[in-house]
């Protein structure tokens, strides 16, 4: 049962708590191109998006389990199955999750050489990494392991949920540079994480006792804001509570994006960009705990006969004097994960002519293939992945995107992008991973975009 109940947390993760949106990237001038590049061209009048439609994006993957591996009909008992799973994984698997809603946003193009663009959408942005030792101790029992040291450093995960109210420009410096910066507020409603801890827990054969338990050089921390009610010291199972706290009344923080765009020639491109360079200060809601200390441990004499002893209580309270377990309501802060994109792009096939926003006839190439790195700093390492990409426009207002990507989890992940327009209406979509659409169970990650806006040349 322990098993189980530590495997449905794995998969809840799976589903509800990886950035990349490569293919979005500097894709068919849509205006959301702009959050992953402030910089990004666009050719817009101005445009507004569709109140929670005109971008929905969600990345969600996992290194070395996928769902097969443990509910695959093969009438194997199911713990076997969890065994056999989890002992394949390592200390670097993970799974992760990133999905933005957009609530608004919008865009004016004050001349032909400055665009300001701003909106508001909500993230739930998360990693775990699998702490082999905590799961061995958890589901074997350390009797299994004597003289094994179990760390905590293996510790490692973050969720946030939050809202970002944002604000950007880009002006183009002339005919081959335009650098453009996105100015963001966000309002945290739940952060948890631990990172950073050190220590172990090793049992050995006792002499006065069964076994001799030692905690050594503890030095753990677990962290949540917007978790546990001050007030009340209970969890907070409100939605609608999480959700409010988003709009600007929760933990408050700042931020912001920079980016450039450089033509070296008419077919070759250059651009770049850093996202998501900013902090939240955590102040309501607060508990953290710290665990921090040496102890050693040879369990407790039993006194038959007397009943209304609790050793429970008896041991808990030699953990609290001999191992001190603080809990506080300290501001802290933490960083928002840091995120890197850089590309190159060169354009070829038949030239052709579209009405730019002053009414005049701008250029462009129907064909154009390109490379770019993306790099994301998570509590472990950064994270990367390399894309090679192609795209092909049908006609003006008919654009495709297709990508290869390589990157922590998949050498072989295919995506493509549709961006259309007809009047004044986009519509655009973006898959990841297709070919695992046709047995998502077997998927180690899935990825996409949607959204619709209205954009006036």
């Amino acid at each position: 049962m322990k098993k189980i109940i530590f495997l449905l947390f794995i998969v809840w993760l799976q589903k509800t708590v990886a950035q990349n949106r490569q293919i979005l990237y500097n894709f068919a001038e849509l205006p959301q191109t702009q959050l992953l590049n402030p910089a990004a061209e666009t050719n817009y009048k101005f445009y507004v998006g569709i109140p929670l439609l005109s971008g929905f994006s969600t990345d969600v993957g996992s290194t070395g389990l996928v769902l097969t591996d443990l509910f695959a009909k093969d009438n194997i008992d199911i713990n076997d199955k969890i065994s056999a799973a989890f002992s394949k994984l390592s200390t670097e698997d993970f799974v992760k999750i990133n999905t933005q809603i957009e609530v608004f946003s919008g865009g004016y193009r004050l001349n032909d050489k400055i665009n300001f663009s701003f909106g508001f959408y909500e993230e739930v942005d998360g990693i775990g990494y699998f702490a082999k030792d905590v799961y061995d101790l958890y589901s074997e029992g350390n009797s299994a392991h004597l003289n094994r040291s179990f760390s905590v450093s293996k510790i490692r995960y973050k969720l946030d949920v939050l809202g970002v109210l944002h604000f950007g420009v880009s002006k183009k410096i002339d005919e081959k540079l335009t650098i453009g910066g996105r100015f963001k507020i966000y309002s945290s409603a739940l952060n948890v994480e631990s990172n950073n801890n050190t220590g172990t827990f090793t049992t050995i054969e006792g002499e006065n006792n069964l076994y001799t338990h030692y905690f050594n050089n503890l030095n753990a921390n677990f962290r949540t804001s917007g978790l546990v009610n001050a007030e009340t010291n209970k969890y907070n199972r409100d939605a609608a509570e999480y959700v409010k706290n988003t709009f600007l009344a929760g933990n408050l923080g700042l931020g912001f994006d920079a980016g450039f765009t450089y033509r070296v020639s008419p077919q070759l491109e250059f651009s770049g960009s850093i996202l998501d360079v900013g902090f939240i200060s955590h102040s309501k809601n607060v508990k953290t705990t710290i665990v921090n200390g040496d102890f050693v441990f040879e369990g407790i004499n039993f006194l038959f006969g007397e009943d209304n002893i609790n050793y429970w209580n008896e041991i808990d309270e030699r953990f609290d004097e001999e191992l001190p377990r603080e809990d506080n309501q300290e501001t802290y802060i933490s960083w928002r994960p840091t995120k890197i994109n850089a590309a190159v792009k060169y354009s070829f096939g038949e030239k052709r002519s579209k009405v730019c926003y002053d009414n005049r006839y701008k250029d462009f190439y129907t064909d154009a293939i390109g490379v770019q790195l993306f790099s994301v700093f998570r509590p472990l390492r950064p994270q990367l992945a390399l894309t090679a990409f192609y795209e092909k426009s049908l006609s003006n207002k008919i654009h495709t995107k297709f990508t290869y990507t390589i990157d922590d989890i998949s050498f072989a992940n295919l995506g493509a992008g549709l961006s259309m327009q007809f009047g004044k209406v986009n519509f655009y979509g973006m898959f990841d991973n297709i070919l695992s659409y046709k047995n998502l169970s077997s998927a180690n990650s899935v990825s996409l975009q949607l959204g619709i806006n209205l954009i006036f040349n």
